[in-house]
């Protein structure tokens, strides 16, 4: 069996968030996942703000996890990650890359270096000393390459960055993990253009759903519709508002409410004018960004569908927790979307305003046989769970120790 090196850099860089991102919480499940093994089969590493990367102990990584669990989905808040995240980053800027690769090599077992957040894929430096001075394979995570594929509705500088990224995984890996078939097929031609033949492994990502649920606040009337992620270009809540404006014309106070859950990101100055400045809007859309996952989950649970008319997406959590919970899904017909979801919701183009404005519609309506129809449909779902995710992953690990 080979000794697994995990890399925790995202989540230290993450300690003060109030929740995780998607990207935070795959790195939190392998924690977790490989903190049930010994400690001789598994290391962990960190990079820290000034760019030094080195070996995070055991001790360490425990109470790191546990105050980051409390503080991302526990009942109270505390500081204690960041501190523990502190003292993190001043160790590893202390012992720096010797002491990791001087623990590495006592293992006497094939080393795989395992990176499932992107982080730091653009400066590859440390991963090629991994390879060259401790022979480590190099298996990252892909979570999707979005930036490459639709730079339009990203920053001006995420495609290079990006790229770089890919590269690193192109020229260094030795296997890849992705989320989906959809980011698979996206991947295997960048592969075949650099030359590389290595096993590209598709695994749906799991999902850990709050013991219990918040009930939505008493200030949000129903019936609702809910869309959660980050506001960005991509994520095209341009055209629920423009879709909102409407209802509310045609409807007035009896249109339903829109709630949208996610922070504020770039390039969103039209959404913003229209969430801050347009009076049709107003009682009828409500905003949240720093809430709980038990909120989120609880805001779900009482939607009469999520919504949600991404462009492009590599996997698409909340969809998975809207099924899970029992909530049906208007969503756009993208490849991720469709595979992920098992042709459970109903599909549109993210284009297509008018299709979308009469599914909402008859959403809206009180025994809508439509959404009867879904709900139908979920009964059958099964909730993806990090135990399947994992199973084929270790398989792949052990088989590219042997290797």
């Amino acid at each position: 069996m080979p000794h697994i090196l995990l890399d925790l850099s995202r989540l230290v860089s993450s300690a003060a968030r109030a929740a995780p991102t998607g990207i935070e919480r795959v790195e939190l499940a392998y924690a977790r996942h490989l903190l049930s093994r010994p400690e001789s089969d598994v290391s962990f590493a960190a990079m820290t703000n000034w760019r030094v990367f080195g070996l995070v102990t055991r001790k360490q990584v425990e109470a790191f996890i546990a105050a980051l669990s409390a503080q991302w989905f526990g009942e109270k808040k505390s500081a204690a990650a960041t501190r523990i995240a502190d003292r993190i980053r001043a160790s590893v800027a202390v012992c720096g890359e010797r002491a990791l690769h001087s623990k590495l090599k006592q293992h006497g077992r094939p080393i795989i270096y395992l990176n499932v957040s992107h982080h730091h894929l653009d400066r590859p430096a440390s991963i090629e000393r991994l390879k060259d001075r401790v022979n480590a394979r190099f298996v990252p995570l892909v979570h999707d390459l979005i930036p490459i594929a639709f730079p339009e509705y990203q920053r001006a500088n995420q495609a290079e960055i990006h790229s770089r990224r890919i590269a690193t995984v192109t020229r260094l890996s030795d296997a890849v993990i992705v989320n989906s078939q959809a980011t698979a097929d996206l991947l295997a031609p960048k592969m075949a253009e650099a030359g590389r033949d290595v096993p590209i492994l598709a695994s749906h990502l799991g999902l850990d759903l709050p013991d219990a649920l918040t009930p939505v606040p008493f200030d949000i009337p129903r019936p609702y519709f809910i869309c959660i992620g980050t506001i960005e270009p991509r994520k095209n809540h341009l055209l629920l508002l423009k879709l909102w404006r409407k209802l509310v014309a045609e409807y007035g106070g009896e249109a339903p409410h829109l709630v949208i859950v996610g922070r504020r990101g770039w390039e969103i100055e039209n959404v913003v004018d229209m969430l801050e400045r347009c009076p049709g809007l107003r009682g009828k859309v409500h905003e949240f960004s720093a809430i709980t996952d038990s909120e989120v989950c609880g805001m779900i649970k009482g939607a009469q569908a999520l919504l949600f008319p991404s462009f492009s997406e590599g996997f698409g959590l909340p969809l998975i927790e809207a099924l899970s919970l029992g909530t049906p899904v208007l969503c756009s017909d993208i490849p991720a979307f469709v595979e992920v979801s098992a042709g459970v919701p109903e599909f549109f183009d993210p284009l297509d305003g008018p299709s979308w404005y009469d599914a909402i519609r008859d959403y809206t309506a009180p025994g809508s046989p439509r959404r009867d129809a879904q709900l139908a449909r979920i009964a059958g779902w099964v909730t993806p769970n990090w135990q399947k995710h994992f199973r084929p992953v270790d398989l792949m690990l052990n088989k590219l120790g042997e290797g």
